[in-house]
């Protein structure tokens, strides 16, 4: 029996998993990331292309436990997933969800984070692989990076990686394009970005 155009393009066939890996969403409170980065991580939960050992930290402004940051997701994925919400698994999954507060541009957030991911790849065995989603306003992007790179969390090593992920718009013309891109260059080899435009 032939198999129908919908299962050839099942998501369980979709792709090979990810590693285990923390992914880092700085605007993790944000309106981009309930809209269209929850929806996207429950997608590929659902479909398997995310491995049951990764984690996600928000990193915002707003004051949240980890809890209210959890309750927050669920609630957006309520609102904003386009497939049904499979109740066991988002129970299983919402442990995985964190949240550090404060200030894009202070050294001590990123301490914070750091300290958070070491113990998120204890609990979690991400083996010390990391994503980081920059959605955030643009402004943020060069000194998002900047700070990753001062406290050592850009760098690779012993076959740990890190991945950046710079939402649009990346530069508001051709020169602040390149003027950004020459920014996070300084701390970012280009195999490590991915830029979105």
């Amino acid at each position: 029996m032939a198999a129908s155009e919908n299962e050839k393009t099942s998501p369980k066939t979709a792709g090979t998993p990810a590693p285990p890996c923390a992914i880092v969403i700085f605007g993790g409170s944000g309106d981009l990331t309930k809209r269209k980065l929850v929806p996207a991580l429950h997608y590929l939960a659902k479909s398997s292309l995310i491995s049951t050992s990764s984690a996600v930290i928000g990193v915002g402004l707003p004051k949240m436990t980890d809890e209210e940051f959890r309750q927050k997701v669920g609630d957006d994925l309520k609102e904003f997933a386009t497939s049904p919400i499979d109740p066991a698994r988002w129970e299983t999954a919402r442990s995985r969800f964190s949240y550090v507060s404060g200030e894009f541009t202070d050294p001590k957030t990123y301490q914070e984070l750091q300290n958070r991911l070491i113990q998120i790849d204890k609990e979690h065995r991400t083996k010390g692989n990391y994503l980081f989603y920059l959605a955030t306003s643009p402004t943020f992007f060069g000194t998002i990076v900047q700070q990753l790179g001062a406290c050592g969390l850009s760098q690779e090593e012993n076959g740990q990686w890190r991945r950046v992920i710079i939402e649009k718009p990346f530069g508001h013309d051709y020169e602040s394009a390149c003027a950004l891109n020459q920014e996070i260059k300084k701390v970012l080899h280009e195999q490590q970005i991915y830029r979105i435009d």
